[in-house]
């Protein structure tokens, strides 16, 4: 195909791709946000930081690739706690952190700290399949360990 053929059929589908999103909601597509969308979120455990406590009661998390997610992380102050898990943090897609009303957009992560009580919420995609794990760094129970599986 002629460079000048594929150059502008590039830009037919460029420029008609900005419209593509726009569908309505009750159509059978994601609708306008695509991802984003009421359709496609789930709202998981809290993962609760507390000195000789466990960070998750309610067990290990199983997760689809491709879907929006939300948690919030819980510090009740107890003792200064960091919460590592750079393999599942690259696994993702964050969205946003909101800390106390401030939306936080950030382009990685590897860990969180919490030096006094607070709350945090983190939204976003599961990408990469595999194992994964998020911990409190230097302990070796279970119970300060969350495993993770994005299918």
């Amino acid at each position: 195909m002629p460079l000048r053929t594929t150059l502008a059929l590039m830009a037919a589908f460029a420029l008609a791709a900005p419209t593509a999103g726009f569908a309505d909601d009750d159509d059978a597509g994601f609708g306008a946000a695509g991802l984003l969308s009421g359709k496609n979120k789930e709202d998981l455990p809290p993962v609760i930081l507390s000195a000789g406590e466990p960070i998750s009661p309610t067990g290990p998390w199983t997760l689809k690739s491709g879907t929006y997610y939300e948690f919030e992380i819980q510090g009740d102050g107890s003792q200064e706690l960091t919460l590592v898990g750079p393999e599942f943090f690259r696994a993702i897609w964050i969205d946003e952190i909101v800390v106390e009303g401030l939306e936080i957009r950030p382009l990685g992560l590897d860990s969180i700290e919490f030096d006094e009580a607070g709350e945090m919420e983190v939204g976003f995609v599961a990408i990469k399949p595999g194992r994964y794990y998020i911990k409190i760094p230097g302990t070796t129970g279970e119970t300060q360990r969350l495993d993770i599986t994005i299918e």
